[in-house]
């Protein structure tokens, strides 16, 4: 029986949903299991961050050739093939009796993620007419809240009660169910076909590398400290390159245009600002409760969830609030409580009562979800049906980046905390914490100062504003 064209568009978006907490929460959800898969690897567990790298720099290397791919290829081949590559890597992990054979595993899998997550958004796009996005990008919006705050909770459990297997093992039937909607779903364009962009390729991928490489190593004091900025510049200065590029190859491997436009460039540029910030809160809120404040990581866990409960209770109302007052209103004044939630948990202390923790994280939670929601929408609201496969593989290669950056500054803001306080000790102290919080918060303000410049009906054209 084939469905009415708007539940076919919304089965769509759902199924890209799914993939997208797939891919996202495969990057966390492996942090709490460490310790369990090194006593089997027999490897000491700092070892097995590699894990959690080399899946990170798979995504950001292979996401610049998801347009030309699905172009080249096919929309449906490729999203197709990239759940089918994900889903046996999933296997080939769970398998891995070895470091350097899950190493192996976590590449092939952030290699089908890559593909999966920015062709599977394309896809949704393309088929939604301007007054849907705001729906659409609204769904595709939770999986990158949700997936960091329940993954590591949710690893945690699977590895004490089943055992990190399972972690792999549960993307395998959810992989086969995806790769079935897929095929019945998922449909072609007639986008014409280029020519592979080698040098844009090698370039891109090469800075995003070595941008991603130092950023993680700036958070790691176990390595020489001049590592990460030489690894930083290196890569800026090969993204450099890789821009003067692509604006004068005639078939570059993504196109730089969308940046011309106002409202994208904010989501880019601005928004990376409020992203990195919010991306630090799934790790500094852990540690500032468990070794701050004396929480097990059962409490600390626990207590996370009511920032992924706000998420979900505020996605009934992101649309009619984006309707009512308009883009630049709502990044501005939802992006002022952005940065009170920030400043605030930098007034928390282990007495602080249990009832006002929760509160705070449950309006945090509903804050970060607005913010995504509109930053995620306005993107696309000015696009050229053109420009929207260029503007899609920059976007995403924008937030995996954020992603990174986020875990990273907030690493790097509680060292800076640290020597700022004096702290002589290893341990970080609660009010390490708070200053650290503090800087994320500063960090989030300076994000608003690229929403202020937007015009007052900015992003009007997918939005059903009152008086319409």
């Amino acid at each position: 029986m084939t469905l009415p064209r708007f539940d076919a568009r919304l089965a769509l978006t759902l199924l890209v949903a799914g993939t997208f907490f797939m891919e996202n929460l495969d990057a966390t959800v492996i942090t709490t299991s460490l310790p369990a898969m090194a006593r089997d690897f027999g490897v000491a567990p700092e070892h097995l961050s590699i894990g959690v790298s080399a899946y990170l720099l798979a995504l950001t290397v292979f996401i610049p050739i998801s347009g030309w791919a699905a172009e080249r290829f096919g929309e449906r081949r490729i999203f197709a093939s990239a759940i089918a590559v994900f889903t046996v890597a999933s296997l080939l992990c769970a398998m891995s009796g070895s470091l350097w054979s899950f190493t192996a595993a976590r590449v092939l899998q952030g290699i089908g993620g890559a593909m999966m997550v920015p062709v599977g958004r394309l896809v949704v796009l393309r088929d939604t007419p301007k007054e849907g996005i705001v729906k659409a990008i609204a769904i595709l919006t939770w999986p990158a809240l949700t997936a960091p705050v329940l993954g590591p909770p949710l690893g945690g459990w699977i590895s004490t009660h089943w055992s990190w297997h399972w972690i792999f093992l549960l993307n395998i039937p959810l992989g086969l169910i995806a790769l079935i909607a897929a095929l019945k779903l998922v449909r072609n364009s007639d986008a014409p076909r280029q020519p592979f962009d080698t040098r844009g390729f090698v370039l891109s991928g090469l800075g995003f590398a070595l941008c991603m490489t130092g950023i993680e190593l700036a958070s790691r004091n176990d390595l020489p400290g001049w590592w990460w900025p030489c690894a930083l510049l290196a890569g800026i200065a090969l993204l450099v390159l890789c821009a003067r590029h692509l604006r004068h190859t005639p078939h570059p491997l993504f196109n730089l245009d969308p940046l011309r436009i106002a409202t994208f460039r904010v989501t880019a540029v601005g928004g990376s600002l409020f992203r990195t910030a919010i991306f630090s809160a799934p790790f500094l809120l852990p540690l500032m409760l468990q070794v701050g404040f004396g929480y097990s990581a059962l409490e600390s866990g626990t207590l996370l969830l009511w920032l992924f409960a706000g998420n979900l209770a505020m996605k009934p109302g992101t649309t009619w609030i984006m309707q009512r007052f308009g883009f630049r209103t709502v990044l501005v004044a939802n992006g002022l409580l952005v940065v009170a939630g920030f400043a605030a948990c930098g007034l928390l202390g282990a007495e602080t009562p249990r009832a006002l923790v929760i509160a705070l994280l449950f309006v945090t939670g509903m804050s970060r979800s607005m913010q995504f929601t509109a930053l995620n929408t306005i993107g696309f609201a000015d696009l050229p049906p053109a420009q929207l496969r260029d503007a899609n593989t920059l976007l995403s290669v924008v937030q995996q980046m954020n992603a990174g950056m986020g875990i990273a500054l907030g690493a790097l803001a509680l060292s800076l905390a640290q020597l700022l306080r004096g702290t002589t000790d290893a341990i970080a102290q609660a009010g390490d914490f708070h200053l650290a919080f503090w800087m994320m918060a500063g960090l989030a303000l300076l994000a608003i100062v690229d929403a202020l410049r937007l015009p007052a009906d900015a992003g009007a054209g997918v939005l059903a504003r009152r008086g319409a």
